[in-house]
């Protein structure tokens, strides 16, 4: 699939994600339904749940290192500074050939545009946090949370799910 094309795909996948609320109960709720999926398929994940800086809900199952943590941190603060998923972040720059550095107004160290960070995006209200995992190749960091989020919202995934990377 082309990077436009996968461009396309993330903003519907943004436009269709969209919470009516989001509260700590929802926090908990969809976060330990992730937990159960990844520890169901064995994945090495760091989960990470977030609404205005506020940990809401935290897991790391058993095949994560301390650097993930990090990888989350980073990737919450694209989401948090672009309003965009983390993944369309990292496509934007992929097409445009460029880097997310200096140039751009940010340290690398502290942000990471590769996959597995979702806005929680609430109508009419905006962006005011976050959905994030880290452990496997981004495209499947992302694609995990996009399904988890599907899941929870009752949303199909399947006209708005990325193809296969090509």
């Amino acid at each position: 699939m082309a990077i436009a094309d996968d461009i396309e795909t993330l903003k519907r996948q943004e436009e269709a994600l969209l919470f009516e609320t989001f509260t700590e109960d929802d926090a908990w709720a969809l976060g330990s339904r992730m937990r159960q999926r990844a520890a169901d398929q064995n994945l090495p994940l760091v989960i990470d749940i977030q609404i205005a800086g506020r940990p809401l809900f935290y897991s790391a199952l058993p095949g994560t290192s301390p650097d993930n943590p990090e990888w989350v941190r980073r990737k919450i603060n694209v989401v948090m500074r672009y309003h965009k998923c983390s993944y369309r972040v990292s496509r934007e720059i992929a097409a445009g050939g460029g880097a997310l550095d200096e140039l751009r107004g940010v340290a690398p160290i502290d942000f990471a545009p590769h996959g597995g960070c979702f806005p929680v995006h609430i109508r009419s209200v905006g962006v005011v946090g976050t959905v994030t995992v880290s452990g496997i190749p981004q495209r499947e960091d992302h694609r995990f949370v996009f399904e988890s989020l599907c899941e929870f919202l009752g949303t199909d995934p399947a006209p708005i799910a990325l193809g296969l990377e090509g």
